[in-house]
């Protein structure tokens, strides 16, 4: 599990994104509950992911509308299956509209630029 916090911060909002090896929906989850066993990101308000398996994209927005389906499209385009990206936010307390999208495909873009420096 590889993890960087702090990677964004807008308006109160700030955001961390985490990926490493998934094969399906139960290790997906799994991977969410070990994430939430960190204090700090059990109090996080949303935890977005996507992940391409050989059966089929699933993605999860946890109420960040369109967040999950973000994250795929990166995937897609990357060709990266069976490694889980998740985007965690904490509100700060102001709506960012269109601007949360922005932020997600910044923070999955970071992962995947780190990813490709520590797999080189």
């Amino acid at each position: 599990m590889q993890v960087f916090e702090g990677i964004i911060s807008d308006r109160g909002s700030k955001y961390a994104v985490s990926g490493g090896p998934c094969a399906d929906e139960t290790a997906a989850k799994a991977f969410v509950k070990a994430l939430l066993r960190r204090k700090k990101f059990a109090k996080a308000t949303h935890h977005s992911w996507g992940l391409l398996t050989s059966s089929g994209p699933l993605k999860n927005d946890d109420g960040e509308a369109g967040a999950g389906m973000v994250i795929l499209r990166m995937l897609e385009r990357e060709g990266l299956q069976d490694e889980i990206v998740v985007v965690t936010r904490w509100y700060g307390g102001k709506h960012l509209g269109g601007d949360r999208f922005r932020h997600v495909q910044d923070a999955v873009r970071y992962y995947l630029e780190r990813r490709d420096a520590i797999d080189a």
